[in-house]
């Protein structure tokens, strides 16, 4: 779940960075997602999944670098990977101090 919610933080900096023009910025945070999306296609514990993961990668690209045919918004964008980041929170085992 960590792993798609890491995915979203990326994809949250490169749309960040296209809104305000920064395209060294853009193309970094988008390389990242990109290399995520990757490594978790790549992951075996990712294997029941990994349509939904390439489906997801093709959306965002779609969205920063594309030409929106699927409709997307970062609005939805981010509802998607926060479900991830909020399931991964609740997972972590709680540690008392």
């Amino acid at each position: 779940m960590e792993q798609l919610g890491n995915i979203g933080t990326e994809v949250a900096r490169a749309h960040r960075a296209q809104v305000s023009g920064n395209v060294d910025r853009f193309g970094a945070a988008l390389d990242r997602a990109l290399e995520l999306f990757d490594l978790t296609l790549e992951d075996p514990r990712w294997r029941g999944r990994r349509r939904e993961i390439g489906r997801a990668r093709e959306v965002v690209c779609d969205y920063l670098i594309g030409d929106n045919e699927f409709q997307s918004s970062m609005e939805s964008l981010d509802a998607y990977f926060m479900a991830f980041a909020v399931a991964a929170r609740s997972a972590r085992p709680v540690v008392s101090p």
